[in-house]
This record gives structure tokens, C-alpha cells and sequence, in this order.
């Protein structure tokens, strides 16, 4: 009987340290993909920023064209793409990071993610008023 006891007693340390490793492992991934979020959140926010930058210089250098509104509305077109990129990243990003729990990682969060894509919504929503506001060319 007291091989029995002892056995036990072994087994249930044992699945007890193997639950203990299966949980810490749990948060370790959870970390990881948590840290792997903001690395897609931020890939994703230079992808917009890059349709913002396509849109500016495809004014810039074919602003020219007649009549005078086809370039400003090109270039609006790629800095909205920008911005529906921007907004659809911190839409995902948050929403993974609303469903996980960090452990030992330090995240930005949620929230933050939000007003970091927020401002740079609004400035390129600003990009876009300033560039309709300007003057257009010579009358031709």
C-alpha cells in the first residue's frame, strides 16, 4: 500500500508539473502573438502611410494635368485607400488584442493602437482637404 500512496503522490506531481508547464507555455505564445499583432499593426499602418505617399506624389508630379481636377481626384483616391488601410489595421489589431491577455510582454494596447491610427487618419484626411484647397493651376 504505501508503493501505492508514494506513486500516486509521484503521479500527481508530475501532472501537476505538466500542467504548470502547459500553462506558462499558454502564456508564452500568448505574448508572442500579442508582440507578433503590433509587428502586423505596424506593417500594416506603413502600407497606408505608403498609399498616402503615392497619392501626394502622384500629385505632385502630375498636377499639371488637365483638366485640373483628374490628378487631385487620383491622389485622393490613394491617400482614402491609405486611410481605409489604416483604419481596417487598428480594427483587427485591437480586436486581437482585446482577446488575448498579456503576461509578461508589454504591449502598446489597444488603445493606443486606436489613437495612433486616429491621428494619422486625420492628417491624411487633412492631406486631402489641404491638396483640394490649394489654388488650381493656370487656366487653360
Amino acid at each position: 500500500m504505501a508503493g501505492e500512496e508514494r506513486s500516486d503522490k509521484d503521479g500527481n506531481e508530475l501532472a501537476e508539473d505538466r500542467t504548470k508547464l502547459a500553462d506558462e507555455r499558454t502564456e508564452f505564445a500568448e505574448d508572442r502573438t500579442l508582440m507578433a499583432n503590433e509587428r502586423t499593426f505596424a506593417g500594416w499602418m506603413r502600407t497606408g502611410l505608403a498609399g498616402v505617399g503615392i497619392g501626394l506624389g502622384f500629385n505632385a508630379l502630375f498636377g499639371s494635368l488637365q483638366p485640373w481636377w483628374l490628378p487631385r481626384a487620383i491622389a485622393t483616391a490613394f491617400i482614402l485607400i491609405g486611410i481605409f488601410i489604416m483604419f481596417a489595421a487598428q480594427r483587427k489589431a485591437a480586436h486581437v488584442y482585446d482577446r488575448l491577455t498579456c503576461h509578461k510582454a508589454e504591449p502598446i494596447g489597444g488603445v493606443n493602437m486606436r489613437i495612433t491610427a486616429g491621428v494619422m487618419i486625420a492628417a491624411s484626411a487633412a492631406l486631402v482637404a489641404g491638396m483640394w484647397m490649394m489654388e488650381a493651376g493656370p487656366a487653360g
